[in-house]
């Protein structure tokens, strides 16, 4: 009774909520602890301080394939099937990131399309960073709009098939959604002068050419030339610091994420490695003992032919005395 979808639920994509999340780990989810102590009779509302609590997302870990607490709660919300007004607000949540992060989770699994790309495309300009824990139980860093555009472009996330949307190009040629604007467009045309601006340079007066000029010494114009350097190198620092940091700050990320996963690669080869090698000292061990046994038995089988023939040459004196003295 309590692992049943509630009466007043609606079929998503055509079937069960429930069903969105594959059988082998919604038993495993059944049978796991939290979902049996915590998740026992939440209601929508008890279930956001439940979600506060998250302190990491994930799907399933380990070789037995247990569920993260994450996993659990999304199952739950498809259980209860909550309002679409909670769902928006767990995304619109900026406080709690690992809240927004299963409003999100949630809403790719049952909404359609358009509800997809409406609320989960603003939360590209998060950039915090969020824990994931991954099938070998440990833990890695993952930015916030870099998990959303794996909700949207990815066909699995968190270990869980994610069903199809329509592509954005699509609904576009549809007019049923406008055009993506990014955030760095938006910041290019800060940068460029507007129409008005350039109206007003044209209109101002231009200096009077046939105005008698003073003649210049040599020193001037060096002075004057050097001052037009400076002012020009000026101008082209401050148009390249806010471009060039943030190309900076880019750039470092990327190389931060590459150098995080080659450490975890590292660790995951060497764990395997080492895995690999106390298997075949296990084997190695296993075979060393067969191969004792097998010693064992074959001197134990010696030793009793042994036995065997000293007591039939026994007889066979003992019956070849008898007959001599019988003869005498």
């Amino acid at each position: 009774m309590a692992n049943r979808t509630v009466k007043e639920a609606k079929n998503v994509h055509g079937t069960n909520p429930q069903y969105l999340i594959e059988k082998i780990i919604r038993s495993r989810i059944y049978d796991s602890k939290y979902w049996k102590e915590q998740c026992f009779a939440l209601t929508a509302e008890l279930l956001v301080d439940k979600a506060m609590e998250l302190r990491f997302v994930g799907g399933v870990y380990g070789g037995n394939i247990k569920p993260t607490q994450f996993l659990c709660l999304t199952l739950k919300m498809l259980q209860i099937q909550p309002e679409k007004d909670i769902v928006v607000e767990f995304i619109k949540n900026e406080e709690f990131k690992y809240v927004r992060a299963l409003g999100a989770f949630y809403l790719r699994l049952t909404g359609a399309a358009l509800d997809c790309y409406k609320y989960l495309e603003p939360l590209y300009i998060d950039n915090r960073k969020l824990r994931r824990q991954n099938r070998a139980g440990q833990f890695e860093i993952v930015y916030m709009d870099e998990y959303i555009d794996e909700l949207l472009r990815n066909d699995r996330v968190c270990d869980i098939i994610l069903p199809r949307i329509q592509k954005r190009s699509i609904l576009e040629e549809n007019n049923e959604i406008e055009p993506k604007v990014s955030v760095l467009d938006e910041d290019l045309d800060d940068e460029l002068p507007s129409d008005e601006e350039k109206a007003e340079e044209s209109s101002r007066p231009k200096e009077n050419s046939s105005s008698v000029r003073r003649p210049r010494r040599g020193r001037s114009k060096s002075r004057s030339r050097s001052r037009d350097r400076e002012r020009r190198s000026g101008q082209n620092n401050s148009t390249r610091s806010r471009d060039y940091y943030d190309d900076l700050e880019d750039y470092d990320r990327q190389r931060n994420r590459a150098r995080n996963r080659e450490t975890q690669n590292e660790d995951y080869d060497r764990r395997q490695t080492s895995g690999r090698q106390d298997r075949e000292r296990e084997r190695q061990d296993r075979d060393r003992v067969r191969e004792r046994d097998r010693n064992g038995d074959r001197d134990r089988r010696e030793r009793e032919r042994e036995r065997d023939r000293g007591r039939h040459d026994q007889r066979e004196r003992d019956s070849r005395g008898e007959r001599e003295r019988r003869r005498y």
